[in-house]
């Protein structure tokens, strides 16, 4: 067994509108430890939000761990297990010759956090009662809708026609 600490990490993201203000939750669970995390953007999309927030859970972790991190995000989940995201990085962030993978910024990211770790990554279904699940989505929606939300700056100078969006809230 490793002596590395064992860390369960819950996620959600999304966007409201997607394109839109969007925002990401995470539950991080270590022993008695919970420690909860959130952050938005005034425009970017569901799938930028999903991993930002397991990008965010696993850049906090100052010590080499041994993480189970849930998603309700298939996008995160298939892409990390069936290699999908590696494969890209190796043929520079192309998904074949014709098309481009989506967020190769975050995806570089996450991909170097989880080389950090020891990481399983597991999908959960969403809004189906998992509690940790149902606070991430909570967290996440709260931070999309917070005023002032802070530029997603690669999403937006790559989508420059989406323009800023006034947060609904503001």
């Amino acid at each position: 067994m490793s002596e590395r600490p064992q860390v369960t990490i819950y996620t959600d993201g999304g966007a409201l509108g997607n394109p839109g203000p969007g925002g990401y939750g995470v539950v991080m669970l270590y022993n008695q430890h919970r420690k909860e995390l959130s952050g938005g953007f005034r425009l970017t999309t569901n799938n930028r939000m999903e991993l930002m927030a397991a990008i965010s859970a696993l850049e906090k972790l100052n010590t080499a761990c041994d993480v189970t991190l849930y998603t309700d995000s298939r996008y995160v989940a298939d892409s990390i297990n069936l290699g999908w995201a590696k494969r890209w990085r190796a043929n520079g962030w192309r998904k074949n010759k014709t098309e481009a993978a989506l967020n190769p910024d975050l995806w570089e990211r996450l991909l170097n956090a989880l080389a950090q770790h020891q990481v399983r990554v597991l999908w959960v279904r969403g809004h189906a009662g998992n509690v940790e699940n149902e606070r991430c989505d909570q967290l996440s929606v709260a931070a999309a809708r917070q005023p002032n939300l802070p530029v997603d700056e690669v999403y937006e100078q790559a989508n420059p026609k989406s323009g800023p969006t006034k947060n609904w809230m503001s």
